[in-house]
Order: C-alpha cells, then structure tokens, then sequence
C-alpha cells in the first residue's frame, strides 16, 4: 500500500512543479512588460507631447482591458481547460506589446523644441547671435507649410491612440493569468504548501519589474531616433527634459518574452489529483474533477461508470448560477472589507509607482534614466525579499486567519509611518531665472511666463514659449540663450557655449565669466545627501509592506467558500482594478499638471509635455495624496482586523460546542483554526463562513 500511495504523489508532484515553473516563467514576463510600461511613462508623454493626466489614462487603458473581460474569464475559465486560457491571454498580451511600439514606424523623426537654428547646431563654422536673431526665428516658431503637412505624423498628434489601444489589448491578456492561475494552485496543492507556492511565484514575477526598470533605464540613454539620425547634431542629453529614448524596442523586446512564455501551458493538464491524495480508481478521479462544476450548474453527481465528457455543461448551465454566486459572494462582509481596504490602498500604490520616476527627477534632481534605474535596482528587490519572506513566515509558523491578518496589519503600519517621514525630505527648487528665482536670484515661484521677461533681455524679443535652458556660470538657469541675454555663440551640437550673456552679467562681479552652456545647472550639493536618505527609507518602506502581501493574500483566500474562490479572484481583481487601477494615473496627473511652471510647446503649435515643476507644490500633492489614501486603508485594515477576530472566536465557540455535543471533548486549540475551514475535519476542506 505504501507503494502504490507514493506513486501519484510523485507524479503528481512533477506536474505540479512544472505548472509552477510555467505560472512563475508567466508572472516574471507579464510584470516584465508591465513594468517596462512604467518606466516608459516620461518617454511616451515627450514623444506625443502629452500632459500627464492624458498619459495617466494611457496607463490607465491596461486596467480597462481587465475590466472587459475579468468577470467572466474568472467565473467561466474555471469551468474551461484554465492552463490553455491562460497560454492564449500571454498571446494577446504579446500582439499588444507589439502594438504599442507601432507609432515609431509612423512617425516621423522626433524634432525637440529649441530656439537656436538647426543651421547653426550642425555648423561649426557659423556664428550666431542668439538675442539679436529672433526676431527671424519668430516666423520659424509657427507651423511652416512644410511642418504642417508633417504634423499628422509627428509629436503630439493623435498616434499615441496606438499605445492606448496596446496597452489595453495587454490588460485584456494578461486577465486570465492571476485568477485561474492561483486558483488552479490553491485546488491542487496541499493547503499548507499555497502560501509558500505563491510567494515563490511572486517572488520570480518581482525580477519582472526588476529587469523591466533597468531595460526603461537603458533604453532612457538611447536616443529614440538611434540608427536613422547624426547623433552629432543632437543638441540635448539624456538629462535634458526634452530628451525621448528608445521607448519602442523596449516593447518588441518585452513583447516577445511574454510569447515565449505562452508555449507551456499548452502542454498542461485541465486539472491534477491534490498533491498527497491517495490513489484512486479512474472512475472516482474523473467524478472529483468535475465535483466543482456540478456544483455550480446544480446537476446531479455523476455515476463513477459514467463518462462525464458525454455530458457537456452548457453556456446556459453555467451562467444562470452566476448572480447568486455573486449574492452569495458580497454578503461575506470579510471578503468586502478586504476589497474595499485593497481598493483603497491600491489607488495609493499605482498613483505612486506611475509617476515616482518623475517625481525623483524633479524633486531630486535626478535624471529619468537613473529614477527608473534606481527603482529597478533599489526598491523592487526590496519588495521580492519582503514578498518571499512574507510567505516563509507563514508557512514557518504555520499561521492561521487571525495571525496572517496580525502580520499584514503591522506591516502595513509601519510602512505608513515610513511613508511620512519621507514628506519632510525635499531640496529646494532649481534656480531658473523667471520662473522659481527672479534674475536678481531672488526664490519666487511664478506660473506667469511673463516674469521671463526683464531688462536685461527685454531688447532681445525672445520668444517666451521656447524651452532651450542653458546653465551660467553664475550657477543659474535661463530658459533660453536668448532669454540669458547671450550675445554670441561657439561651438557646435552639445559643445555648444553662449558668450557675453547680459543677464548673467548683472549678476557678476566686472570681469567674470558671464558664459553659458547648454542644459539646466545641476542642484545644490547638499541635494544628493538628501536623496540618499530619501531612498533609505523607501527601499525599508517597500520591504517591510511586501512582507504582509502574502499573509494578506493568504486571508483573501481563506475567508471565501471553495466554489467561489475562482468567482471571488476575479472579482476583487476587477473591481480593484477597475477602481483602483484606472482613475489613480488620472487624477494623480492632473493635480501634477497643476504644478507645471513651464510647458513645452508642441511642433504644430499648442501647449504640449511640462518641461519643469515647482518641485515644492509637487512634493506636497503627491506625497500629500499617497499618504492620505495609505492612512484610509489603514483604518479599514484595524476595522477588518476586528471583524476577523471577532468571526474567528464565534467559529470557535461553535466548534467547542459541536466537539462537546459529539464526543465531549474540551474544544480546538484556535492558534491555527481557518476561517473558511470546518472544525478540524480532513474531508470536508473548506465551508462558508
């Protein structure tokens, strides 16, 4: 006997192992891809010449493709071969990745705004008078009948519908992996052995964004025209806000790891026996595969001689269970606080994560490349050691409902108060001339491009919509050369330098350097002490929040009925994502849009990507708005919290005296007890609260 019972729990093993293998090969591609989008955000928002509420509904399109599709596929795919509908969403998330970097092929070359001539930029030999020679550019600065019969294919037209419409096909692929996946883990693994099982994945899937960052940061270095352009005459860095990298071959890139990926599941079984269960005849194994969907279709059990497939369950069958599934779903009043607590805080976390690259550069200094390199490389590893830890916790204690609900609280409550103390950690604004200084370096932020004018340069007639900044040597930024005041020019592309700048002069002492050079000046020096502090703590915060991720799964699970868990997957991830996944880049961005001090100014004419913020008023909304959201869903954690242990004590009060009525036995030990388990029984796995 002891043979024959070790056999299908090998086998059973190595399938489930390799259906692993597949679901954390699939968690690291889709989290590659989706992570690469994230990073992506400032690159796509110059190319299109986009503000940041528009490019927040961009990002926002992954969730509404999840919010067509998620109900049913959670609800349906249960039922249908979940390995195949799982390999079939990688394929569609791959034709979106691919669509997304479609525009590139369209579009013309990226053309920056400046204010200098492109003659000169690529002519060493020819001297420019950047004040005096406006009043020229001036009719430059409008749309040419060259430039405007170009315009449907360039910066800021309406081509970035590509990406939106890539970004959603991804959202709509990617529906099936998570709900389907965990359920199919959850059903056919020891439960002891789920929590660990999805850290492992999670913790594969987090070098996803890992890799995902560090190809944004790369890619963020290359110029988005590289091979089709002289690279030569480009007058602008990586570190100019102007400045667009090769955001499209990150998506071919990504798109066809996530196709790759799509190749195991085709291979896999519609269901396997429960890793441990003992053998069983052939005729009791196909009954228990399909015990679940009689069930829900509310036909009688099978005989074990009858063939279940001659008996297909019809789209009818399956669908007239779902409303009340859903009533029985929602009068869980655990599982709807834990949707709404995840809702909340969810909206924190994609508000946050879709827009901190940009908040690095423009509250620290930094550049886009090295924001995004740094998260990559910094906070994501940070929250693959808190995810696995997390998971090892719980199968090390071998935790129960009230003490995966204990760990998640106190995690979550120390991130919190680590998240607040990064509000007072800033540096000053950049000193640019007009706009957070006065030329006198007075700090005075203004949103008035007419502060740009002074009288140093009110002889020049620059033009006040052109962002072109160049750095004096008297540590200030100017918008422009012409609004510097600069009088000459050498040099060319970015060897570029401005001589005999009144602006810079009034502010200097007779006989010193009153040159510029092109770019924005670097901040002060006592910034990059700062930003080191800054990253302390959020790389700590994000480990210790990662570390109640799996315990706070672990009771999501736990507190829904086994017919219902891949209804109720879905669900939470629909509303989630629908509420808090859509509107967080949206409203996120146009409360940053608020803070814009200067607009760029888009090749057709019309206001186009922010060039600089008040980094100040930025600091405040942003942090200000993250922290608010994560303080709510701590009140509704504590206020969960209670509800959970209130439950667990009236299961246990009942258990004690069903035990006492059968055999008058003295009650369960409730350090371990489940909430949606039944007393202490290894038949009936799972009941409804």
């Amino acid at each position: 006997m002891s043979v024959a019972a070790k056999t299908p729990r090998e086998s059973c093993c190595s399938k489930l192992k390799l259906f692993l293998a597949a679901m954390a090969f699939v968690y690291f591609s889709k989290a590659f891809c989706g992570a690469y989008m994230k990073s992506s955000i400032t690159q796509i928002e110059r190319r299109f010449d986009i503000p940041s509420s528009l490019i927040g509904a961009i990002d926002g399109s992954f969730e509404m493709g999840n919010l067509l599709v998620i109900a049913f596929v959670s609800y349906f795919g249960a039922k249908l071969h979940r390995p195949r509908l799982i390999g079939a969403g990688c394929l569609i998330m791959a034709v979106g990745a691919y669509l997304t970097a479609l525009p590139h092929f369209f579009q013309g070359h990226y053309k920056y705004e400046t204010s200098m001539s492109h003659r000169a930029a690529a002519n060493s030999t020819e001297t420019i008078l950047p004040c005096l020679s406006n009043h020229s550019l001036e009719t430059e600065d409008g749309p040419s009948l060259q430039a405007k019969t170009g315009c449907e294919h360039s910066g800021g037209s309406p081509m970035w519908i590509y990406v939106f419409l890539g970004n959603m096909l991804r959202g709509i692929g990617e529906t099936p992996i998570m709900p389907l996946g965990v359920s199919y883990i959850d059903d056919f693994s020891r439960e002891e052995n789920t929590p660990f099982y999805l850290a492992c994945i999670q913790t594969v899937g987090i070098l996803g964004p890992m890799f995902g960052f560090m190809l944004g940061s790369y890619l963020a270095k290359i110029y988005v025209d590289i091979g089709f352009v002289d690279l030569e005459t480009v007058t602008i860095t990586h570190k100019d806000s102007r400045w667009v990298g090769a955001w499209w071959l990150g998506f071919i890139i990504t798109g066809t790891v996530v196709l790759m990926s799509s190749v195991p599941f085709w291979f896999l079984p519609k269901s396997l026996p429960k890793q441990g269960q003992k053998k069983t005849t052939p005729e009791t194994k196909e009954t228990e595969m399909t015990y679940v969907a009689e069930q829900e279709s509310f036909l009688p059990p099978e005989s074990p001689e009858q063939d279940p497939k001659e008996k297909p369950v019809t789209f009818k069958e399956l669908a007239k269970d779902f409303i009340p599934s859903l009533r029985r779903l929602f009068k869980n009043s655990i599982f709807s606080l834990l949707v709404l607590m995840y809702l909340v805080i969810v909206n924190g976390f994609i508000g946050m994560i879709t827009f901190k690259p940009k908040f690095l550069e423009q509250t620290f200094g930094q550049s886009a490349s090295k924001a995004i390199f740094l998260i990559g490389i910094l906070n994501l590893p940070a929250v693959a050691l808190g995810i696995i830890t997390g998971g090892f916790v719980m199968k090390r204690f071998k935790l129960g409902v009230i003490g995966a609900a204990r760990v998640s609280f106190s995690a979550s409550l120390v991130s919190f108060g680590l998240l607040s103390a990064q509000i007072f950690l800033h540096c000053d604004n950049a000193e640019v001339a007009g706009l957070t200084v006065t030329y006198e370096g007075v700090p005075r932020v203004s949103y008035s491009q007419q502060t740009l004018v002074s009288q140093c340069n009110m002889g020049c007639s620059c033009s006040l919509k052109h962002w072109d900044p160049v750095c004096a040597y008297n540590g200030m930024t100017y918008a422009s050369p012409c609004l510097a005041g600069c009088q000459t020019s050498t040099g060319t592309g970015k060897q570029m330098m401005f001589h005999n700048c009144t602006c810079v002069e009034d502010m200097l002492t007779p006989g010193m350097n009153s040159s510029a050079v092109l770019g924005q000046c670097p901040r002060q020096s006592n910034c990059d002490r700062v930003f080191k502090f800054y990253m302390a703590l959020s790389v700590l915060g994000s480990f210790i929040s990662a570390v109640g991720g799996t315990p706070a799964y672990i009771v999501l699970l736990r507190s829904i009925p086994g017919d219902l868990k891949s209804l109720a997957l879905g669900m939470q991830t629909l509303i989630v994502r629908t509420l808090g996944g859509i509107p967080p880049p949206i409203y996120f961005g146009a409360l940053i849009d608020r803070t814009c001090l200067k607009w760029g100014t888009k090749q057709c004419g019309g206001r186009g990507a922010c060039r600089l913020y008040d980094s100040n008023a930025f600091r405040l909304i942003f942090l200000g708005l993250v922290t608010g959201l994560y303080a709510l869903g701590n009140t509704l954690w504590g206020v969960l919290y209670c509800r959970i242990v209130r439950r667990q004590k009236k299961l246990d009060r009942r258990q004690r005296e069903k035990e006492n009525g059968l055999d008058g036995a003295n009650g369960a030990p409730t350090g371990h007890a489940q909430i949606t388990l039944a007393p202490n029984t290894d038949t009936d796995k799972e009941s409804t609260i």
